[in-house]
């Protein structure tokens, strides 16, 4: 899975846009990430933009904004309504698929580090980047904004975590940056069947973090309770990690409770919809839709899809497309408007619109391209096809064992298989284009200039690299089709009889996916010149290509006696 992550740092400038488009400019110059949104504010004098990409390219593009940030922002003449520190003030990095929040907070540490030093930008960490457990809050970070650095800097255990030293005079113009790392934010409206505010600020108040004050008997218009310090002593709600409140939205003619989970691995999207609608519920409400505003990650969908799926008793071995498509009814995501992935989903939207894969091809128009004069896709690229067909022969039989009439107590059994059948049949339909791509890549080496003793030494390297590729890709999809072997044996053992042969069809597949993959590391392996490298991947592939033989026959076994009895 391609790793992404967003970034939203704010800049201490909402009201000069040239300055703010020659920031935004610099952050997209690479190429390399997508700006998703800028939006400037003139009375907090700040524009917060988000962008995303792959991790290091996100981390270039924000080292290049800060960097122009510091040179056309002054913070010695910045005001604005926003508590700030520095030109750049915060940039947070946030795992949106393929990352963990505990490498983003690397990268963000990474970040802080290269901006100190190559930026001569000082720099807190913050939320999961920070170093200590008060820091992670940012507004001990942020103590005494702009105008309490020059008291804050070089002093022990108040100065930033990088780039400490005494305030001068660049730290006078750039002031000091936050960066850290924190969980994604999911802003989300939950459309209710009344107009009442009242009714809508109640149910936000029930389930919110911060819950609602505790008042004198109990009433809503009784007197609010303090605790000896003075405080109002509050009623927390059910939902960690939100925040929400109750509103009319006169373009619908409905009330909304309007919400932000702060943290979605606390509160997945799904858990908050289902309490929302308890809670709207109980006060005689309902909730007949939910609008995401922004994006989303692609994990938010699949988490409730699969949830949804469970509460059905249904497999969740299913396609992607279909996870999604029940995600979307039982939330009403399209309630108000046409719910569009590409616009909505972040990995969607990143999606390359233009590249040509195999994958996407027709069936027909595969094979005429296999058939065609071109040497790619080759027989790596149809073995990887032909282990995904495998795990989709297993995949069906678990489906539909689930699905079965009589067998509802082993729906979740059937749908356990299923889901990890699906899961392999990614990883190879994954395979069938990066093995062509692994060719490719030789291809492009022997264009490579060889003149020069320079030039033939770099395109000796390039040659080896690409080939160490090539022999790797068929080797992953030998290991990929043979796991296929343990979803189908299951079938053949407790599926569904009447779909027998299919897991013995699917036996056969994989043995030739494993086998034909086997043909492809060895044809690979012979032009490398680290031998001993060869000679441990063709180790391995030769344990593989006689473990499946064996597991072809021992499911083929298996098939033959249902059947006969049958």
């Amino acid at each position: 899975m391609k790793q992404i992550i967003e970034c939203v740092p704010n800049f201490s400038e909402g009201r000069d846009k040239n300055i703010i488009d020659a920031i935004v400019a610099d952050i997209e110059k690479e190429g390399k990430i997508k700006v998703l949104d800028v939006d400037p504010g003139e009375a907090t004098n700040r524009t917060v933009v988000t962008f995303v990409g792959e991790p290091e390219a996100v981390v270039e593009a924000a080292l290049r904004g800060m960097k122009k940030a510091a040179v056309l922002i002054d913070m010695r003449k910045h005001h604005g309504a926003h508590p700030r520190m520095g030109a750049t003030d915060v940039c947070p990095l946030i795992p949106v698929s393929g990352i963990s929040l505990e490498e983003c907070a690397s990268l963000a540490r990474r970040l802080a580090d290269r901006a100190a030093k190559e930026l001569n930008i000082p720099c807190y960490c913050y939320e999961a980047a920070a170093f200590t457990p008060e820091r992670k809050n940012l507004a001990v970070c942020r103590q005494g904004e702009y105008e309490g650095l020059h008291d804050r800097m070089g002093k022990d255990g108040e100065g930033p975590d990088y780039g400490d030293r005494p305030f001068d005079e660049d730290v006078a113009r750039t002031g000091c940056t936050a960066v850290g790392a924190r969980d994604f934010l999911i802003a989300v409206n939950f459309n209710l069947n009344t107009t009442s505010t009242r009714r809508a600020n109640a149910i936000a108040f029930d389930v919110r973090e911060k819950g609602r004050s505790m008042r004198e008997g109990g009433k809503p218009n009784g007197k609010p309770i303090k605790d000896s310090e003075g405080n109002t002593i509050m009623i927390p709600g059910t939902l960690k990690a939100t925040k929400a409140i109750g509103w009319f939205i006169d373009e619908y003619g409905i009330a909304q409770v309007s919400m932000n989970i702060t943290d979605i691995s606390t509160t997945p999207l799904h858990v908050a919809f289902d309490e929302v609608c308890r809670a709207a519920a109980a006060r005689g409400v309902r909730v007949t839709g939910t609008e995401i505003v922004g994006l989303v990650p692609k994990r938010t969908m699949i988490d409730a899809g699969k949830h949804y799926l469970r509460l059905q008793q249904r497999s969740a071995g299913t396609s992607e497309n279909e996870i999604i498509k029940i995600a979307v009814k039982s939330m009403g995501l399209d309630e108000l408007k046409p719910f569009v992935r590409e616009e909505k989903i972040i990995e969607d939207m990143l999606a390359d619109k233009h590249g040509k894969k195999l994958v996407d091809m027709t069936c027909k128009n595969f094979a005429e391209e296999t058939a065609s004069e071109s040497p790619a896709p080759g027989g790596g690229s149809i073995s990887a096809y032909m282990g995904a067909l495998a795990a989709a022969l297993g995949t069906m039989v678990a489906n539909l064992s689930a699905h079965k009439a009589g067998w509802d107590e082993r729906w979740e059994e059937f749908s356990d298989i299923a889901e990890k059948g699906h899961a392999i049949q990614d990883r190879l339909i994954a395979l069938v284009d990066e093995d062509t791509d692994a060719f490719n890549r030789i291809m492009a080496v022997f264009a490579m200039p060889k003149k020069t003793p320079e030039e033939k030494e770099a395109r000796s390297k390039a040659l080896e690299e690409a080939t160490l590729y090539a022999t790797e890709v068929p080797l992953r999809t030998m290991q990929a089709a043979y796991d296929t072997f343990g979803i189908l044996q299951a079938m053949a053992e407790k599926g569904n009889p009447a779909s027998i042969s299919d897991a013995g069809v699917g036996a056969l597949a994989a043995r030739s996916a494993v086998i034909g993959a086997h043909l492809n590391v060895r044809i690979n392996a012979a032009g490398l010149k680290d031998r001993e490298k060869a000679e441990e991947l063709l180790t391995a592939a030769s344990v593989l290509a006689g473990a499946a033989v064996e597991k072809e026959m021992e499911i083929l076994k298996i098939v033959d006696k249902v059947i006969d009895k049958s």
